[in-house]
Order: C-alpha cells, then structure tokens, then sequence
C-alpha cells in the first residue's frame, strides 16, 4: 500500500510558490505530517555553441547569499510546455536562440519538500536571437570549453545542484 494524504491545508502563499500542510498515512498505517513546498516545474539549459562552448550564466541567489556560476534556467509559465519554456529562456539569458534543443532527462531538486521537476535540455545550433530579461534578472553570461565543465565543479566555481546534474546527463554528448 502505498501513502494516502489525508488533509492538504495551504499555510502560505508567495509569488512563486505556496506551502502546504500534509496529513498523512503511511504505507505501516502510522500517520505523520509533512510541509511542502509547491513550485511551478522548471527548465534547465546547457547552450552548446558551434566552438564547443558552454553558455554559462552568473547571477545573485538569495539561498546562498552570494553570485553563482550556472546554466540558464527559469519556470515554466501557465500553459507553456517544458520545451517552450527552454526556448524562451535561453533566449532571455544568453541572448541566443536554440536551432535543435534536446531533451536529457528530468531531475527533482529537493524531493524532500518540493514539488519542483526540472527538465534539462541541451541546446544545440545556436544564432543571435535576444529576448528581453525578466525585471527582476541580473545576468552576466560566460562561455567555457564543454571539456572543461566538470572542472568548475572540481574547483568549487560550479555549485548549483540544478547545473552539476544537467552536465552529467549531458557528458556523453559533450565528449562527442
């Protein structure tokens, strides 16, 4: 037998997620409560340009308090599919657009009290095609060798979560 939720009380809403309260039962009849966090799924980018280099962008992260090396990624809006979502937003980080976008796999980022899938794609075929950035973004993009990737996880520049899973969905088609 599997869980059964047995209440869902929402306790907070934010502008881009909502907390629930949990009641559950276990699959050994024990009950227990649980918080979640609620959050739209998401898309995460590796921009592959034609020299073989990695779009990368670096931006402010309230979580850690401090800027980040990462891939492009973003939320996907109501009604939007996973693949529009990651057409749009390499758009709006790097400035380039996407001729084949690849999709690697799909990864859930804190499964302990997140909602959020994240799906990852590899952009290929790269042309000049800016969008405008969402107001409250801060970018400065940075490309790096695609065989020098997994290097900036060795050297602590690299430590988004999202980021580090995306490249190793990607390493075979990176080497290549």
């Amino acid at each position: 037998m599997a869980h059964q939720i047995l209440s869902k009380t929402t306790v907070y809403n934010a502008y881009a997620f909502s907390v629930e309260n949990l009641h559950v039962k276990l699959p050994d009849d024990r009950e227990r409560d649980y918080n979640l966090v609620r959050h739209s799924d998401s898309v995460t980018i590796i921009p592959l340009d034609s020299d073989g280099n990695i779009w990368f962008v670096t931006q402010f992260r309230m979580g850690c308090e401090r800027i980040l090396l990462e891939l492009p990624a973003g939320t996907i809006d109501d009604g939007e599919t996973p693949l529009d979502c990651a057409l749009r937003e390499v758009r709006e980080e790097t400035g380039m657009a996407a001729g084949q976008m690849t999709h690697l796999g799909s990864i859930y980022l804190a499964p302990g009290y997140s909602s959020e899938l994240n799906h990852i794609f590899l952009a290929t075929e790269l042309y000049p095609a800016p969008l405008e950035m969402d107001e409250d973004e801060f970018l400065n993009v940075e490309r790096y060798p695609a065989n020098e990737a997994l290097l900036l996880a060795q050297q602590a520049r690299l430590q988004d979560g999202k980021s580090l899973a995306a490249l190793y969905l990607a390493a075979g088609k990176l080497s290549s």
